[in-house]
């Protein structure tokens, strides 16, 4: 199957929210896995991005007073879009990125798991709940939730679809409108869900996609929205929280990762070694959540390290718009050059290559294959530094205290994923792990695809989380109204105000006695 055709890109460069596409400069955008041009994009200006927010804040204020079901019906019809055009989105995805197509599968089917989530769960989130009030009886409180207004969303390339919208979903849900900044390299993957979301009912205004520099574009969003979701580099993510800072809005962010696996005594190796697999390569390795450190007991270390060696040497590695090959190639230069890089050094300075190692320029540009580290010294690049590659070390512990220990050892705390006797055993190990989300006897996917459940980062793996309720309430103002009933704070008609403070103290000591008080 070939990549999106001529008439696909141009079709959706027609819905970039720049109002005079023909004066603005254009960038190439590459098939991952050829290297070859297959269309160009309009590079989008911050006077564009501000022209796209202004747009988006009058519509706004229409869409505020749509009843959320409403809104909902919007995002039902949207997940039976995303299932009924999945072959095209999986096309787009795989042409801009070079990622398998089991990779570019995952990102369709997750958005449609957040659009039903979030479709099922907005009006109960969004209604106004009652609030135990200062006085029984005499006070009622209630908290409603209204929207942040527009919601900046800067998007990364490896997963350009499901990043650019499902974070979207729960903003819009909640009454705000958006504006989009896709990566420069894979601004069509944008397009194409937001085309299906047009399709499914949403105005145009209300999501808005602007192509551009992160420099300009993604900086016009931060000094102009309301409030700034990123998903990116812990460097990136700290500069944008700067400058959310210091115009006082909401920021929220998923960073990165070094990702740890946990393999004890009484493990099932077989499973563990098929999990690992999907876990360290899925997404060519370019996953924030994917694993890059294994420790594993020393009693089973060399088995382990045979099976997975053995697991791994055999991936099918390939450019295919099928089902043909497990991995892909990278997205860039950059990419192949950085994994190039970590495994050279931790060479040279000792570590041993159980699988893997080189780039494969004979399968395409931006081809390396997944590879396996072991004998990884404390010096090495890739020993604390993130690869976000194809490439994972395994490290031989004592036991697994040596293994917390060592998993803990580092500023990220993104991901985890432990392997043990019992699911009770492991379940112990992973609340003791620094991370956002522990996978036990998986790697990455149940935690990720709990959407009912927060995700997110500790340390410098990020801000907030998304998903569950905390990832459309993020996008709320939480308003608490309280109102007096019978009498106020000056107490009873014709009382003193003496007699109504010793009144009032004993009244507020006997509250202790009622639920909930």
């Amino acid at each position: 199957m070939p990549a999106p055709n001529a008439a696909t890109f141009t079709r959706l460069a027609d819905l970039i929210a720049i109002e005079d596409t023909s004066s603005r400069p254009t960038r190439p955008v590459v098939e991952a896995f050829t290297g070859s041009e297959i269309a160009t994009v309009p590079v989008g200006t911050a006077d564009d991005a501000k022209a796209a927010i202004d747009r988006a804040r009058k519509a706004q204020v229409a869409w505020v007073q749509t009843p959320v079901q409403e809104r909902a019906e919007i995002f039902h019809r949207y997940r039976d879009l995303l299932i009924s055009k999945r072959e095209s989105l999986m096309d787009m995805a795989q042409a801009e990125t070079g990622k398998s197509r089991a990779s570019a599968q995952e990102e369709v089917l997750d958005i449609a798991m957040t659009a039903r989530y979030y479709a099922r769960t907005a009006a109960k989130l969004l209604r106004p709940r009652s609030a135990t009030g200062m006085l029984p009886v005499l006070t009622k409180t209630t908290v409603r939730h209204h929207p942040k207004g527009v919601v900046g969303v800067i998007a990364p390339w490896n997963y350009p679809m499901t990043l650019a919208v499902s974070d979207a979903i729960p903003a819009l849900l909640a009454g705000n409108a958006v504006v989009l900044k896709p990566d420069s390299q894979t601004p069509y993957c944008a397009l194409a869900v937001a085309d299906l979301l047009y399709e499914a009912g949403l105005p145009r205004d209300l999501f808005a996609v602007v192509p551009g520099p992160g420099s300009v574009v993604g900086t016009a969003l931060v000094e102009n929205t309301d409030y700034l979701m990123f998903t990116g580099s812990s460097q990136t993510g700290r500069l944008l929280a700067e400058q959310a800072g210091r115009r006082l809005i909401g920021f929220s962010a998923e960073l990165g990762g070094k990702n740890p696996m946990i393999v004890t005594e009484g493990a099932d190796l077989r499973e563990v070694t098929e999990a690992a697999m999907r876990a360290c390569f899925s997404n060519s390795g370019q996953l924030c959540i994917s694993i890059e450190r294994i420790y594993v007991e020393k009693s089973i270390a060399p088995e382990f390290l045979r099976m997975f060696g053995d697991r791994v040497r055999k991936v099918a590695l390939g450019a295919s718009y099928d089902f043909g090959t497990e991995m892909g190639s990278l997205i860039n230069e950059d990419q192949v050059k950085t994994v190039s890089g970590h495994v050279d050094d931790a060479v040279a300075k000792g570590a041993t290559v159980v699988a893997g190692g080189r780039p494969r320029p004979d399968l395409g540009p931006l081809f390396y294959e997944p590879t396996v580290l072991t004998d990884v010294p404390e010096d090495a690049e890739c020993y604390a530094d993130e690869t976000f590659g194809p490439l994972v070390s395994v490290y031989p512990v004592d036991d697994v205290e040596d293994a917390i220990r060592r998993a803990n050892d580092t500023e990220y705390g993104l991901n985890a994923s432990v392997w043990a006797r019992t699911k009770a055993e492991g379940e112990a190990i992973a609340a003791r792990i620094h991370a956002g989300t522990v996978n036990v006897d998986e790697g990455y996917a149940p935690a990720w695809g709990s959407t009912d459940a927060p995700m997110g980062g500790m340390g410098i793996s990020g801000v907030g989380r998304r998903h569950g309720p905390d990832g459309l309430l993020k996008y709320t103002e939480a308003q608490t109204i309280a109102t007096t009933r019978l009498l106020n704070l000056d107490g009873p008609r014709g009382l003193p105000k003496k007699a109504w403070a010793k009144v009032l103290a004993p009244f507020v000591a006997a509250m202790k006695w009622l639920p909930g008080r």
